[in-house]
């Protein structure tokens, strides 16, 4: 897979291309994609519980079963709230949130996050949340307004007003489909 078109003046690439030109976002940005997700996550789980209430009120569960579901329930709104980052950062380095304000996690040098970075970057989100979210302070005082998760990940969060990777993907396999339809040229005789 060949690397995304070069940014125009002033753009930043995802690939390693053009660095010094990354736009890194604040604190107040952040803040908001990350709500918007939170909701995502939050409704997608409603949703969920809703419809496993209405099963176990139809099935008849012991008590200690019921616990150990709701133990289970807990836990894997852990994991698929993690789940849900790492992905989103691994694969287009925009999440919901971040794609609607337009901002990206990528690389220290402007490329797409590894999985296990994006591992790395998820539990140090958590970690940098726990004492009062003291983490997420270094935004306001580092010149790539890096965070504990973006320390530990060696990640940063930038400005995106261009398309996606997943969209510069599909619009080159758009193309190539379309190169095939065309029919040959005419041979001149």
């Amino acid at each position: 897979m060949s690397a995304p078109p070069a940014a125009s003046a002033g753009e930043a690439t995802t690939g390693t291309a053009v660095v010094e030109d990354l736009r890194y976002v604040g604190l107040a940005t952040r803040a908001v994609s990350f709500v918007v997700d939170a909701a995502l996550i939050t409704l997608v789980n409603i949703l969920v519980g809703i419809g496993a209430a209405l099963i176990l009120a139809v099935l008849h569960v012991p008590s200690q079963l019921k616990t150990i579901l709701a133990v289970l329930a807990a836990v894997a709104y852990i994991v698929g709230s993690i789940l849900y980052f790492v992905i989103f950062w691994c694969t287009t380095g925009q999440t919901p949130g971040a794609r609607m304000l337009q901002i990206r996690v990528v690389t220290g040098d402007g490329a797409r996050v590894k999985p296990r970075w994006a591992v790395v970057r998820g539990v140090g989100v958590v970690l940098a949340a726990l004492p009062l979210f003291a983490g997420f302070v270094p935004i306001l005082f580092d010149g790539r307004r890096r965070a504990f998760q973006d320390w530990l990940a060696h990640t940063a969060v930038v400005e995106a007003p261009g398309p996606s990777i997943a969209e510069v993907s599909r619009a080159k396999k758009r193309a190539i489909r379309e190169a095939d339809r065309q029919p040959p040229p005419a041979m001149p005789e």
